[in-house]
């Protein structure tokens, strides 16, 4: 069969070929790095005589056109970034885990446009706006990434109940605690290489972004559950961060020891005033559990001290400290300014606060969700992640510290 006096099955290699070279400007940085020769365009014409050749090139050239403009909309600031973190970021790592910590079910991912993920969200992490600042594809999760093309603008390690502690969430079932998370983004290196090159391998991660977002089941599903975990009993809270910073600090280092070199590390937010914490009756339904938030407090602290302490040790290494804690707790504290009208309940949910249990399979969850900041027991919405996002991208030093992911990026 032949389209325009042209072999439908050449045409099939093309097209396929423009579309690849024209969503992924990497492999375009690639060929111009590399040397790597293009395809050539070889058009098998039937009939010379006839003018369809004419309308075949103009269609090309139009059509190469409008790729050329979407590329330079949506150029990359970065390589690649890569992703280790919890739940709050995990997009489908979890899917293929022995664990109850899952949520590629509906209702979750209602809201996005692949529908349910393994995202613990109604749309969109805050990695995925991230990715959206940055030029970025929504990056691949480690299981489902391959050894192909996919790893080369970045891949998500995250996993749901994972912590800094392997221990941590470990109730739940399996799970990639950040130790093994760390050595899933060693596994990949090889295959990255080869696709990057020997001679760009190492610009190509020094330029890449590491994104970490930990801490938050070291509390809530160890420190905070001594039924289970005897880590209360043993430490005391300032004990207990000092203990997650060194043990976050060798898997941070071991990272920069691979070639990586810039670092967002989030602090954790107001745990105390998730629906899961204020359903717990320590506390009325519509206050925060200050002792919580007391305690994650240490953290953070610590965290923020070690980021400066990173920059001072390690030059040529560029280490940022996101306030989550901050930029959650100003939502949480002015909501209508912000354009909520919920924040002691989930979206979707049973019991008190509709966070004693989370969402469940195809369970109906609010209407009203830009107006809720929290989508279940545990995260937050889509409205949530896209301004904490837009804060750490473009926020001041108290939102993130010393600069921000646009700055950062340029560096």
């Amino acid at each position: 069969m032949q389209l325009f006096g042209v072999s439908l099955v050449t045409w099939t290699k093309k097209s396929a070929y423009i579309h690849n070279f024209i969503l992924y400007p990497r492999l375009q940085l690639m060929m111009i790095n590399h040397r790597i020769p293009m395809l050539k365009m070889k058009m098998r014409v039937t009939n010379p005589k006839h003018d369809d050749r004419k309308l075949f090139s103009c269609f090309l050239v139009a059509t190469l056109a409008i790729h050329c403009q979407i590329v330079a909309c949506h150029a990359s600031q970065v390589p690649a970034m890569f992703v280790f973190g919890d739940s709050l970021v995990d997009d489908g790592n979890n899917n293929f885990l022995s664990s109850i910590a899952k949520s590629n079910y509906y209702p979750y991912g209602i809201d996005f446009l692949q529908g349910p993920t393994g995202r613990f969200c109604n749309g969109r992490t805050v990695i995925d706006a991230l990715c959206d600042f940055l030029g970025l594809p929504y990056l691949p999760p480690y299981a489902t990434a391959g050894n192909g093309s996919r790893l080369l603008y970045g891949v998500n390690y995250a996993s749901a109940s994972a912590g800094i502690l392997d221990e941590s969430g470990q109730y739940l079932g399996q799970r990639y605690s950040l130790s093994q998370q760390v050595l899933n983004f060693e596994s990949n290196l090889n295959d990255l290489k080869a696709l990057i090159g020997n001679e760009n391998f190492d610009q190509y991660l020094a330029k890449s972004i590491v994104i970490m977002i930990l801490g938050s089941n070291d509390y809530i599903n160890n420190y905070l559950l001594p039924n289970l975990y005897p880590s209360s009993s043993k430490y005391n809270p300032q004990d207990y961060a000092n203990l997650l910073l060194n043990k976050y600090t060798r898997q941070i280092l071991a990272l920069h020891s691979l070639g990586l070199r810039k670092f967002l590390l989030a602090g954790i937010g107001p745990l105390g005033c998730i629906p899961n914490q204020r359903a717990s009756g320590l506390v009325p339904a519509d206050r925060c559990v200050d002792q919580v938030n007391q305690i994650v407090g240490y953290f953070n602290s610590g965290l923020r001290s070690l980021v400066k302490q990173l920059n001072t040790d390690h030059q040529g290494a560029f280490f940022i400290y996101g306030d989550t804690f901050r930029g959650l707790g100003e939502i949480l504290n002015n909501p209508s300014r912000y354009g909520f009208s919920v924040i002691d309940s989930g979206c979707c949910g049973l019991g008190r606060n509709r966070g004693q249990i989370s969402c469940l399979p195809f369970a109906i969850p609010c209407a009203e969700r830009n107006q809720y900041a929290f989508w279940d027991a545990y995260h937050p919405t889509e409205a949530v992640n896209l301004i904490l996002a837009e804060r750490a991208f473009t926020g001041p030093p108290e939102d993130v510290y010393p600069i921000n992911v646009q700055h950062l990026a340029q560096l």
